[in-house]
């Protein structure tokens, strides 16, 4: 398990002198909650126990808990991530950010913020662990989505290809983007309107696909209703998430591909590799 792994890891490195008693008991802390007051219970030890980091639902949260939220997950594990943040609330965060000496990053089509306590953390969050993601979506209108799976699958530490645009209503622009995508481990395919997609990819490559309905369409079970029904009635073998769940398909895709990179033991958030 991850947890055991990285246990054994911090031991070896305190053992080795490379790391301080201080740092050991701050990594072993997997299984510690933080609290801010009394609106929230941080999770501050997610990565290590699942591999996969606490992201901060920006929607509905109200602005300074949101600021006290995300800085705290960053000042105690070195980064956060904040996802479906608006522009107002990423200026906040981006001032808050530079008025600590943070570093702030907003990708504005995902809606996902990434705050980074120093240069030395985003150096470690640039390597990668072997694991490849492919996102395809089938219009531009699934772009927001597949933006917020591909930020937290680079995350995890994969590389994410994409490619954009390519829906079945022009089937032709499909088998281009797929050929130069078939080096991923799994698959994440955004799909609206009929949610087609999925099952069409599924089809054609021998990696886990897993589809994405996205709130796109209109009229008769629109907003991601007919997609979302599509892809569980799919012929092809695919895993389904709920609609709109960049976010979810993004950490299962890289999950998968980091198992199939060899990772699958000792797979880290950015925030925790070094």
């Amino acid at each position: 398990m991850v947890i055991n792994k990285s246990l054994k890891d911090v031991l070896e490195g305190f053992a080795a002198g490379e790391i301080s008693l201080d740092e050991a008991e701050l990594l072993i802390g997997g299984l510690r909650l933080d609290m801010i007051g009394s609106c929230a219970k941080i999770d501050a030890g997610r990565n290590i126990r699942c591999g996969v980091p606490e992201v901060v639902l920006a929607e509905n949260k109200d602005l300074p808990h949101l600021i006290s939220i995300v800085g705290r997950i960053t000042q105690t594990n070195g980064r956060c991530l904040a996802s479906r943040v608006t522009d107002a609330q990423a200026d906040e965060l981006t001032k808050f950010a530079d008025a600590e000496g943070y570093i702030g990053e907003y990708n504005p089509e995902g809606r996902m913020f990434i705050m980074t306590r120093d240069a030395v953390v985003k150096a470690r969050c640039e390597k990668r662990t072997g694991g490849i993601v492919g996102i395809i979506t089938a219009g531009t209108s699934d772009i927001r989505v597949a933006e917020e799976a591909k930020v937290i699958a680079e995350e995890m530490g994969c590389v994410v290809k994409t490619a954009y645009d390519a829906g079945a209503a022009g089937i032709h622009r499909l088998f281009p983007a797929v050929k130069d995508l078939l080096d991923a481990h799994a698959f994440v395919v955004c799909a609206g309107r009929e949610g087609t997609l999925p099952t069409v990819i599924a089809g054609l490559v021998d990696r886990p696909v897993i589809g994405v309905p996205v709130s796109v369409g209109y009229g008769y079970m629109g907003g991601g209703e007919a997609a979302l029904a599509s892809m569980l009635q799919s012929c092809a073998v695919l895993t389904v998430v709920n609609i709109d769940a960049g976010f979810t398909a993004g950490a299962y895709a890289a999950l998968i591909a980091n198992m199939a990179a060899g990772n699958g033991d000792n797979q880290k958030s950015a925030s925790d590799r070094g």
